[in-house]
């Protein structure tokens, strides 16, 4: 009796040790904004192309929200569904370059959903209503093209956070279940070999996420809503429909698990990981090795001469992605 005793008094001490810094963390960091500018040209593999893409189409999730998606119909059909997740802050209009060239060479039709809270007019920007609903809603996506090409297969790919959320997709319990996987840049986790905290344009709340943690942890949800990363994109390179900031709730979403090697272990068909040399953003040349040790079958190939945000229209992304999608015919 003793012994539960002790045992309860611990669990409890420990459940008010994660309150009360999880609180204070979180009610007392504010995100500062006040920093100067990322350098614009940082932002240019971010520009929409000289030809607009295709105009939004709407597919409803399944909680009634009507949401956003591009369509890049293959040339001469095709067998295969490729679908592109943006990364943190844009939405799916940059990808257009990579979608246009894959459609044109009859390799795959091609969509490029905007994720909630992200795109031209989200209901609530930077904001969703539960920890994991973005993959509920890739779920209710892939489902509705699965109806629309029940014979194809389907290649789920994603760019720098849109690939970790394909990642953390593949590491949950999805719906509908990928016949391959195209990563591009893909952010892991900010414990990974492949992050680099002194670089990029993301600002992470740090005290206010490890306090946010701390609180989820003992069943409290209810300060989830509070902004947890921001964006600090220039003036520049803005046009209106940048999504500069993240609840918490949201940024967590988007990413692998705590246990990312378990979310890259899931991924069980082929998978090509494409990074630029000279990525900003993350440490390129920690990939291979991380690939390696989590998800041995994956083909990781570094491009010389090419960046974080132009790696989605460079040309030797663009003829790797190609060259890969023959191979899987």
């Amino acid at each position: 009796m003793q012994t539960i005793k002790i045992l309860l008094f611990s669990g409890l001490g420990a459940a008010a040790v994660y309150l009360t810094a999880g609180l204070g963390l979180t009610l007392l960091s504010p995100l500062a904004e006040d920093e100067p500018a990322a350098d614009p040209a940082l932002f240019d593999g971010l520009r929409q192309p000289a030809t607009p893409p295709p105009t939004p189409r709407l597919y409803q999730a399944r909680d009634g929200a009507a949401l956003h998606y591009r369509a890049y119909p293959a040339a001469g059909g095709a067998e295969r569904i490729l679908v592109l997740i943006h990364g943190s802050g844009s939405h799916g209009a940059y990808l257009a370059t990579l979608a246009r060239a894959v459609a044109a060479a009859g390799l795959a039709h091609v969509y490029t959903p905007d994720l909630r809270g992200h795109g031209t007019a989200p209901a609530r920007r930077g904001d969703v209503d539960y920890i994991g609903q973005l993959e509920d809603d890739l779920d209710d996506f892939l489902a509705r093209l699965r109806r629309a090409h029940p014979r194809a297969s389907l290649v789920l790919g994603g760019h720098s956070s849109g690939g970790g959320l394909v990642i953390r997709h593949a590491g949950g319990d999805p719906e509908i279940k990928a016949d391959g996987y195209l990563l591009l840049a893909p952010y892991l986790h900010h414990k990974a070999p492949t992050y680099r905290p002194d670089a990029g344009w993301a600002r992470p709340d740090v005290p206010r996420l490890i306090g946010l943690s701390l609180l989820n942890r003992v069943g409290i949800t209810a300060f989830n809503d509070r902004r947890a990363i921001r964006f600090n994109m220039p003036r520049a390179a803005r046009d209106g429909t940048q999504t500069l900031t993240y609840t918490y709730r949201l940024q967590v979403s988007l990413h692998p698990r705590d246990d990312y090697a378990a979310d890259l272990a899931a991924l069980a068909a082929p998978t090509l990981v494409l990074v630029g040399e000279n990525d900003e953003t993350f440490r390129a040349n920690a990939y291979p090795a991380v690939f390696r040790d989590a998800a041995p079958d994956a083909e990781v190939r570094l491009l010389p001469e090419v960046g974080h945000l132009d790696l989605v229209a460079a040309p030797a992304a663009l003829a790797a992605v190609k060259g890969w999608l023959r191979e899987l015919d």
